[in-house]
């Protein structure tokens, strides 16, 4: 048996993974690499292009460019280990390691919850109440709604993430898991856990079922003003405006709602991973390609940026 630090606590974490299908192992290193570069690059271009081109100095890019940073925030803080134990035989991540991707993932996760409801409201001013848009969603607003969002997600994650890291473990360290995970974690655990899932339950509705039913309300009002609108090119840029949100709040939301509603002790352990697997790292790689697929106004800045960098390359090669 391991050495141990304590009675409760491992030096070291086993994370099981994907380790049951070796065979799944390379393929999965390939496209989780493919997806975690393209993650990178779609999310820091859309943080570029937000902050160079003054036209999109707007709360809707401001959101958006916090979004893409969580993203890249969220992905890493789970892939580089991921890789690393599906490329070889060890299968550890140590203590520290486990208790660092536990809170700073779940940080993350539940802010990601909030901003996208954020997101909705700004897209509830912006159709519902055109011309008092600039007064509603003032600088001011914009900042304290994205402080609120990261500081609420960090809340709940060092509330959370405290009382399952403080449940004994007496030697347990194989987790069923390619990440350190609260549901997971609590599994291990030699004591009752129901003060821990009731925990989990309460901000489960906090951070994910109340962020969602804003996003709802918000689009019921939002549906109910575009239909209000009579001509049809009113109706195709309200909906232009709103169409990428959705699709990343459906992705999101999808995949999180069975992931952290479902009881602790659920046995559906395989598809879990998997749909893990899809939030982790298909959607942050899919919101930036979403954003600048389905946006003009982002891929005429991007154009922008190009074109400039372009030619300020033919102006020095003509210098020199």
């Amino acid at each position: 048996m391991m050495e141990m630090t304590n009675e409760s606590s491992p030096h070291e974490f086993v994370l099981l993974g994907f380790s049951a299908q070796p065979s799944l192992e390379p393929v999965l290193f390939g496209l989780v690499s493919c997806f975690y570069t393209v993650a990178i690059l779609g999310n820091g271009t859309i943080i570029l292009v937000s902050w160079k081109d003054v036209r999109l100095h707007t709360p809707m890019y401001f959101f958006l460019a916090n979004l893409s940073f969580l993203d890249i925030s969220f992905t890493t803080s789970i892939v580089p280990q991921l890789l690393v134990n599906l490329w070889g035989p060890q299968k550890t991540i140590s203590y520290g390691g486990c208790v660092v991707q536990f809170y700073v993932s779940h940080w993350l996760g539940a802010t990601e919850c909030v901003l996208l409801a954020v997101m909705s409201y700004d897209r509830y001013a912006a159709i519902c109440r055109p011309l008092h848009y600039t007064v509603i969603m003032h600088p001011q607003l914009c900042i304290g709604l994205a402080l609120a969002s990261w500081l609420g997600g960090l809340t709940t994650s060092m509330v959370g993430s405290t009382l399952t890291m403080l449940l004994p473990l007496c030697g347990n360290n194989r987790i069923d898991h390619f990440f350190c995970e609260m549901p997971l974690i609590m599994q291990l655990a030699c004591v009752d856990t129901s003060l821990n899932e009731v925990e989990m339950y309460v901000a489960s509705f906090i951070f994910v079922v109340l962020p969602l039913g804003l996003i709802l309300v918000s689009y019921g009002r939002i549906a109910q003003a575009v239909l209000k609108i009579k001509s049809r090119e009113g109706r195709r840029k309200a909906f232009n405006t709103c169409s990428s949100h959705v699709a990343v709040v459906s992705l999101f939301y999808g995949s999180i709602i069975f992931m952290y509603l479902q009881p602790a002790k659920s046995n559906s352990h395989e598809q879990g991973k998997f749909i893990a697997l899809f939030y982790t790292v298909v959607t942050p790689m899919l919101n930036p390609l979403i954003y600048t697929l389905r946006n003009k106004d982002v891929k005429n800045a991007l154009w922008h940026i190009v074109s400039e960098n372009c030619c300020g390359l033919e102006k020095k090669q003509e210098q020199i």
